[in-house]
């Protein structure tokens, strides 16, 4: 009887109202160390293959996804410089785990059980000090008829509500992550108990095995980061090529109106509840793209946060806005040459008004200047590349430059870190991207938009 009436998968959050409601640096930020690593030019020999890697091949279908689209070979160009090969040390992919993706935060092991003791609500609250996020992990969530769960900041300023189903009991799942360092769990009750169900052995009641906490920027400045490991160390390995000239993305909400927009349509992308790529809305429909090396299945993108408007409240402040927080859904086309996952999300209506990007089908000139709206190392947006001679380092190095396939990365010195897997890449002549990022090492390097839109225009 329990199991047919108990689960939980509806959620329902607190709007997003432009509030701060955490803090992500709890200090002054520390200046950042540039990593270069010195390239020679030469005939743009082919780096097309990483150790280990094959030409892409349909993965399997996830169940109501299309079928993931299968590469063709970009025409061979020769470039201007010799790019090592991706994933080595002169060459690192863009996030700093073995898998690539950055790592955030830390999973913690707990045991909490929250039943119906003496017929009210149980709460039970998760404190973090100076954690960015907590983030709930249910081993068992069985609830009778007409009951339900919470998990709330501290504030009660950002909600998600969980309700019994219809559907067997839901377990092993993520709750979706609350900003600031306290989550408060409760479970309501609904509905009286004429049969004494909750006082049963094994009953319905919430179980929390895990939880997941977001570093602190300090916790986060300590993690290493701007040098290559070797294979199997963790670390941030995305490039900031000479000084860093990226700020947050609210600085330029005056001084360039168009690249504060076009921000809106990024996303931070929380994986796993401590791992980070970007990802961006492409096109007026539900699309989402991201890189490969991020995530490849619908099961992935089922448990990945996509977080919109998550943003520093002032120009070099410490307190950010409450993000929109949207789960993943499907994986439409993913391919690992091109280094692209094409993904719809959950609750579509709630981040329509943050716009969308276009793919340019053309292929920036050289010398053409770039922007990057990311979020490098789990931080709030911010862009690298402003208006006039400040951008002078974020511009296109060669349009033609090996990645995975031979010519087909657009190479460039804007600052990125790990966290900035999946920005997109936008031309200041046109405001479309240009490239989606995936590569440091100065150059930095993303895989060219007029190839992307090719292999994805039947599906935006």
């Amino acid at each position: 009887m329990l199991a047919g009436a108990a689960g939980a998968t509806a959620w329902r959050a607190a709007g997003d109202n432009g509030k701060p409601v955490g803090t992500w640096q709890d200090a002054p930020e520390a200046a950042r160390t540039p990593v270069s690593a010195d390239q020679k030019f030469g005939s743009g020999q082919n780096a097309s293959t990483q150790p280990g890697v094959t030409p892409a091949t349909p993965a399997p279908a996830q169940p109501g996804a299309a079928a993931t689209e299968q590469a063709a070979e970009p025409r061979t160009e020769k470039g201007t410089l010799a790019p090592p090969e991706p994933g080595t040390t002169e060459r690192p992919i863009e996030s700093g785990t073995a898998n690539g993706r950055q790592r955030v935060g830390e999973q913690l092991r707990v045991s909490k059980l929250l039943g119906y003791l003496g017929g009210k609500p149980q709460k039970e609250t998760f404190s973090y000090p100076g954690a960015s996020y907590v983030k709930l992990h249910f081993s068992r969530m069985a609830l009778l008829p007409g009951d339900y769960v919470t998990v709330t900041n501290a504030d009660g300023t950002e909600s998600y509500r969980y309700e019994a189903t219809d559907k067997p009991a839901d377990n092993d799942r993520w709750a979706m992550s609350v900003t600031g360092d306290t989550a408060v769990l409760e479970v309501h009750r609904g509905a009286s108990d004429p049969l004494g169900l909750n006082s049963l052995a094994g009953g319905p009641g919430v179980d929390v095995d895990r939880v997941a906490r977001g570093f602190s920027r300090t916790e986060q400045d300590r993690q290493p980061e701007k040098q290559v490991l070797a294979p199997g160390r963790t670390g941030r390995e995305e490039s900031v090529c000479g000084s860093d000239t990226s700020a947050d993305a609210v600085c330029y909400r005056t001084s360039d109106p168009v690249a504060f927009t076009k921000t809106k349509a990024i996303a931070r992308l929380l994986i796993n509840g401590t791992e980070l790529c970007t990802g961006w809305r492409v096109g007026p429909q539900n699309r989402m793209l991201t890189n490969n090396h991020c995530f490849t299945s619908s099961a992935q993108a089922y448990d990945t946060e996509v977080w919109f408007n998550y943003q520093c409240a002032k120009c070099g402040g410490y307190d950010v806005l409450q993000p929109t927080k949207v789960w993943g859904s499907q994986v439409i086309a993913t391919d690992k040459t091109y280094d692209f996952t094409l993904f719809s999300v959950d609750k579509f209506d709630a981040v329509k008004k943050f716009g969308y990007l276009l793919l340019d089908t053309k292929r920036p000139a050289k010398g053409q200047e770039l922007y990057v709206p990311q979020h490098p190392a789990g931080e709030p947006a911010r862009i690298a590349g402003s208006l006039g001679e400040k951008a002078g380092n974020c511009a296109v190095v060669n349009p033609g430059y090996d990645g995975y396939a031979t010519g087909s990365d657009v190479a460039y010195y804007c600052d990125t870190e790990g966290g900035s897997s999946g920005s997109p890449v936008l031309s200041r002549a046109t405001n479309k991207v240009v490239a989606l990022h995936h590569f440091g090492g100065c150059p930095n390097s993303g895989v060219r938009a007029d190839l992307l839109a090719a292999r994805l225009a039947r599906y935006l």
